[in-house]
């Protein structure tokens, strides 16, 4: 069976919206209103409004896509519309379908984006959404910026049946994940992986496998994950970035990241399989 087939499925990753359709003209138009990692939900519990409340403007929507033929749209919204509930992108997670997940998540970092692009960066122009595009364009130089995407890779280390955890000071108490940091300029994702494992905590890695990746919208990072046999080192957490570092057999495991995160995929498929690379 193909790796990518053996991952947990991501969340946060669109499967049915198609982004750049041209859905029917009379067909119904959806609605997600987000105020920073916030998207108000109907008396259901769901992002996806099916109509724009009262006293809100249109004028600044922008396009999501569609979802079965019907096109959706995220909006800006301070003020939280009467019958609404204001709720954290992470706290749907278990509580709506995926779909909408995703399409919330999308939602959020095309708002994101909207809101820390309304100036040209070359010559401060106001700048507007570029037709037929999720870009937005200065209509005095001509520059054009798209949303930001910004590759990360993690990476669950193995020796033998055991896993390199590490915390990082922005934990919770006795919370313990994966290795993971930022795609530096000028990088593979596999460089990625091996520089931040040696920087991290010291170890050097061996025979890196890729796994599957998620959407991250927080607020707009794409994890790369990967599987990587230890290959050395004595494990020295860089103070900075891990405070500590441990090997962890599969019946002695610290307190795990959420459900949600390809961190834990990672670390269940681990425990499922005995060989990830098959």
């Amino acid at each position: 069976m193909p790796v990518n087939e053996r991952m947990l499925v991501p969340h946060f990753a669109v499967e049915r919206l198609a982004f750049h359709s041209d859905p029917p003209a009379a067909a119904p138009s959806g609605w997600v209103l987000v105020r920073g990692g916030e998207v108000f939900c109907d008396g259901g519990g769901s992002p996806l409004l099916r109509s724009l409340p009262d006293g809100l403007d249109p004028s600044n929507a922008i396009p999501l896509g569609a979802l079965d033929g019907a096109p959706l749209y995220a909006l800006r919204a301070e003020v939280v519309p009467p019958g609404l509930t204001p709720q954290r992108l992470r706290d749907l997670f278990g509580r709506v379908d995926e779909e909408s997940l995703a399409v919330a998540g999308r939602a959020v970092q095309l708002v994101h984006f909207d809101g820390t692009t309304r100036f040209c960066g070359r010559c401060g122009e106001p700048a507007v959404w570029k037709e037929g595009e999720v870009a937005k364009v200065c209509p005095r130089c001509g520059g054009v910026v798209y949303p930001t995407l910004t590759p990360a890779v993690i990476v669950l280390v193995r020796r033998g049946r055991e896993v390199l955890f590490v915390r990082s000071p922005r934990f919770p108490p006795g919370r313990f994940s994966l290795i993971a940091g930022f795609v530096e300029p000028g990088e593979t994702l596999e460089h990625a992986a091996a520089r931040e494992v040696a920087e991290e905590t010291g170890v050097s890695i061996t025979h890196l496998r890729y796994a599957g990746s998620q959407p991250w919208p927080f607020p707009h990072s794409l994890m790369a994950g990967f599987f990587a046999e230890y290959a050395g080192g004595e494990v020295r957490p860089d103070g900075v970035e891990v405070e500590e570092a441990r090997w962890c057999s599969p019946d002695a495991l610290p307190d795990l990241p959420g459900r949600m995160s390809i961190a834990w995929a990672l670390i269940q498929r681990h425990l499922r399989e005995d060989d990830p690379s098959e």
